[in-house]
């Protein structure tokens, strides 16, 4: 197994580079089931999670090829022949689950494993199911397979109500609404910018839809989809987390530079919130300038569904309240069991507590290095930033988590002056103790 392993503290200058989302070229992937041909998706990450569904794609017949320096991936769906995804792989990832949306688009029927994927708290699939329901799909459950049949070979559509709103719903229910035989509406839709990006790429292959950015998304469904070649979008999250990362390990008073990034895709919540700490941030066509204060300005966040702040920045921006002058709280109410990094943070000195869904940092504590453990992709990158502000030597167990989120990230974190490196480790091994 790997881990990370840091000596800090480190002063990061220079720039860092965003790459593709992980969340857009999952469902841009699973469209392309939609499509007889060969589609073409660009700026993709070389992440596992992307692998891992490419595999999934597989089994049900077209042809994938991914390059990984290319950062494409090409699926031939000419034959879709096989509608299942099996347990095997869609457990790895709760992303596979976008194959019961695709598979109904384009077979009319599917075999779907229930998902896997992050260890922390339950991230149920019932609005999955129940609005295919709504679009008229028979569904039943066997042995742990969502098992959908689609009359007459496709989806009647119809009208289905989301609450609370989900993006993994709202990206599944188009991929089986686009081809129904009549209209869909999607009632409290997502508007994550992932969302409607994945929606525009739907409409440049045919798909009729309106209402993408809003809570109210009607589908016209149509006979057929046509294969395109599509460009990824900048990851929001990685760019939010780099921010971050500057405006608390940066120099005082020296510009750093964040590239290939998309600001609009932010959301105005967070850009207000970073600008309260005493933040310079300058905003480009391609990402962000950002000049780390003498001192940061502890802010309270509360998550909320775009254009909110977002859930996968709040674990970042704990670590960084504990490098600022005072209090400040982090409430989550998308998740209410995603603090287990919080024991971890602790390890290295931080004063933090938990209390429900919210967690109190009190900044200014001496943040030490130690061996911490990973449990979920936004909490590993949270340890990691905590280790390069800590004194001494950290030891980031378990980032395979990382891995399926950041592309390269030590690569990256090194070049901007971090000292980290990945090295293996035996997990079972017995710890050596000195008497």
């Amino acid at each position: 197994m790997d881990k990370f392993v840091i000596e800090g503290p480190s002063t990061l200058s220079g720039s860092l580079e965003v790459g593709g989302s992980k969340n857009t070229a999952l469902p841009l992937m699973a469209a392309a089931i939609l499509a007889e041909g060969e589609t073409t998706v660009t700026n993709v990450p070389d992440l596992r999670d992307v692998h891992t569904l490419s595999k999934v794609i597989r089994v049900t017949g077209p042809d994938v090829t991914v390059a990984p320096d290319d950062h494409t991936v090409t699926i031939d769906a000419s034959t879709v022949d096989q509608p299942v995804a099996p347990y095997e792989l869609v457990k790895k990832m709760r992303a596979s689950f976008y194959m019961l949306g695709a598979l109904i688009g384009r077979c009319g029927q599917a075999r779907v494993s229930l998902p896997g994927g992050c260890a922390w708290g339950p991230r149920p699939v019932d609005l999955h199911i129940e609005g295919m329901k709504q679009f008229g799909a028979e569904i039943e459950l066997d042995e742990g397979y969502v098992v959908a049949k689609a009359r007459g070979g496709r989806l009647e559509g119809g009208t289905f109500r989301m609450e609370p709103s989900s993006v993994g719903a709202t990206v599944n229910l188009l991929l089986g609404a686009v081809t129904a035989r009549g209209g869909s509406r999607i009632e409290n839709a997502a508007m994550e910018p992932d969302v409607v990006a994945f929606g525009e790429a739907l409409k440049e292959m045919g798909a009729q839809i309106d209402g993408l950015g809003t809570r109210t998304i009607e589908i016209q469904g149509v006979d057929g989809l046509d294969p395109i070649r599509v460009r990824n979008t900048p990851d929001r999250i990685e760019m939010g987390t780099f921010m971050i990362l500057a405006a608390m390990a940066g120099e005082s008073g020296k510009p750093f530079r964040i590239t290939n990034g998309n600001h609009e895709h932010l959301g105005q919540a967070f850009k207000d919130y970073f600008r309260g700490t005493g933040v310079n941030v300058e905003y480009t066509n391609d990402g962000a300038i950002v000049t780390p204060p003498e001192s940061l300005t502890p802010v309270s966040i509360r998550t909320e569904t775009y254009p909110g702040f977002p859930t996968d920045l709040q674990a970042q921006w704990t670590v960084m309240l504990a490098t600022a002058d005072g209090e400040a709280t982090v409430t989550d109410t998308i998740y209410d069991d995603r603090f287990k990094h919080i024991p971890e943070l602790q390890r290295l000195g931080i004063d933090v507590s938990v209390n429900g869904n919210a967690a109190t940092v009190r900044g200014g504590a001496k943040i030490k290095g130690a061996q911490v453990m990973s449990t979920d992709l936004r909490a590993s990158v949270s340890l990691v930033m905590a280790g390069i502000v800590a004194e001494g030597r950290t030891d980031v167990l378990r980032i395979y988590h990382l891995d399926r989120g950041y592309e390269n990230l030590a690569e990256k974190l090194r070049a901007a002056g971090a000292t980290i490196k990945r090295e293996q480790y035996d997990e079972f091994a017995e710890p050596s103790i000195q008497k």
